[in-house]
């Protein structure tokens, strides 16, 4: 029989998986956040991870994945590769850890069936993937498919941004409730600079945009 009381969500403590946080909270008895230290530039990231946990109301892990920085040089684990400010014409930004998502995933999932939980919660997206090839539906539906068989057990991956954009995220926070908290504490930057970031790295400016356009659809302004 299915677990329908209790899920995992993917945290990093950003906008997207914040936002996951807060909708899964008001479908599950208890939620469980499962982070990651992968060797990140900065730690913050972990910090912001269990800050917003503790104040949401679910049970924080952190998982330890050091060795992904070994394997995988890239700007989120290394201080001498400067973020891309722009997305590259071809291929994925420097920003993009090879195999992220599907470690990510595949450790919840360990952790959720050792639980007795099926469902695990990210906040990827197709629509504003980044260039991310793990952020895509494709990908997320094998995986699902994947880790079932491999543990014989029933996962349900569950992607409630798939199909949205920054602009549609953000009324999604807003209609859960969690708009300020998104706004203001989360950590979305790659330079590490909490709430509205550097302004300058790629992720800051997908959210600075989608903010802009769904406040002034709110008819305010960005300040």
């Amino acid at each position: 029989m299915k677990n329908k009381k209790e899920a995992v969500v993917a945290f990093s403590g950003g906008q997207d998986s914040t936002t996951c946080l807060a909708w899964a909270l008001k479908r599950y008895e208890k939620v469980y956040t499962v982070s990651f230290d992968y060797g990140q530039r900065h730690k913050k990231e972990l910090e912001c991870a269990k800050r917003l946990s503790e104040k949401m109301g679910a049970e924080n892990i952190v998982l330890n994945l050091q060795e992904l920085n070994r394997l995988a040089p890239n700007s989120l684990t290394r201080s001498d590769i400067e973020v891309d400010k722009e997305a590259p014409e071809e291929g994925t930004p420097n920003s993009f850890v090879e195999g992220r998502n599907l470690l990510f995933l595949t450790y919840a999932a360990i952790f959720a069936k050792t639980h007795g939980i099926n469902d695990i919660i990210t906040g990827v997206s197709q629509s504003d993937f980044s260039g991310y090839p793990d952020c895509r539906d494709v990908f997320i539906k094998s995986l699902s498919t994947t880790l079932s068989l491999a543990m014989d057990y029933q996962f349900d991956i569950i992607t409630p941004l798939m199909w949205i954009d920054k602009e549609e995220t953000w009324e999604l926070a807003d209609e859960l409730g969690v708009f300020d908290i998104v706004r203001n504490e989360t950590l979305t930057c790659y330079n590490g600079i909490m709430g509205d970031g550097c302004g300058e790295c790629p992720s800051c400016k997908l959210r600075r945009r989608g903010l802009e356009r769904y406040l002034k659809r709110r008819g305010e302004k960005n300040k």
